[in-house]
């Protein structure tokens, strides 16, 4: 009989205190998707720190398991769970975030089907305020993307990607291998996101994959988010990477 871990998607979100009252949502996100026959999935959440906040807030469902560890950011906090996953593909899900009906399903598919990719990537739609949503008119087509193209695309457009790191499903031993997320106190999954379209082929899928909350809580809103010397320093170390990362693997 097969393992049922072979057949599991480990879906890991970190998670701090502000955020955690939209756990619910993402939750329902997770409890609305519909996967293959004998496929499920398991949701990591991992508290960046040690309090009484967040606990209350994360369902009970033996598909959930909830962990804490010493505070380090978001990507340290991803990195810490991923000692909790077994199945051979990570979703990223951030706390205040929410899946679209059929998201993982097309993930899964995509990388089932061809074992060249390594990773995907899908649209997102801003979830804001007001529970409207707004769209992004810069997203590629619909297909796969070679290795070095978000890479050389962030470059050119002032380090932005023209995919959502937010939205990265990806083979386990692959994040494994490029050991998890950067140790940076931002931009830590675009670091991730081009280390893996460095060493790897990926997919990027036109369906809107992430409602995208925005909020005043969150990281990217922060002032400390776009200071010139930190920024500066975050895309100097993450470029560093990714270069080195593409010439090793075309030795």
């Amino acid at each position: 009989m097969a393992d049922r871990r072979e057949r599991r998607i480990d879906v890991i979100t970190a998670v701090h205190a502000p955020s955690a009252p939209y756990l619910a949502d993402a939750y329902k996100s997770l409890c609305a998707q519909e996967l293959p026959e004998g496929w499920e999935w398991h949701w990591i959440v991992q508290e960046d720190g040690f309090s009484d906040a967040v606990r209350p807030h994360v369902p009970d469902d033996p598909r959930v398991t909830f962990h804490q560890g010493r505070p380090g950011g978001p990507g340290v906090t991803r990195t810490l769970a991923l000692a909790y996953t077994s199945g051979p593909y990570v979703k990223v899900l951030d706390a205040d975030d929410q899946l679209t009906p059929g998201a993982l399903a097309r993930d899964l598919a995509l990388l089932e089907a061809d074992p060249a990719l390594g990773w995907t990537t899908s649209r997102v739609l801003d979830l804001l305020p007001d529970g409207s949503t707004a769209g992004f008119d810069g997203d590629p087509d619909d297909g796969p993307l070679a290795r070095g193209v978000v890479f050389d695309y962030w470059k050119a457009n002032g380090y932005r990607a023209q995919v959502h790191p937010a939205t990265l499903f990806t083979r386990r031993d692959l994040l494994l291998a490029l050991g998890g997320w950067m140790a940076l106190p931002a931009s830590e999954d675009t670091g991730l996101l081009l280390a893996l379209n460095a060493v790897s082929p990926g997919h990027f899928t036109r369906e809107y994959g992430l409602l995208y909350r925005k909020w005043e809580g969150q990281a990217t809103a922060q002032a400390s988010h776009t200071d010139a010397a930190e920024r500066d320093a975050r895309m100097a170390v993450i470029q560093a990477r990714a270069e080195v990362l593409a010439r090793q693997t075309d030795l």
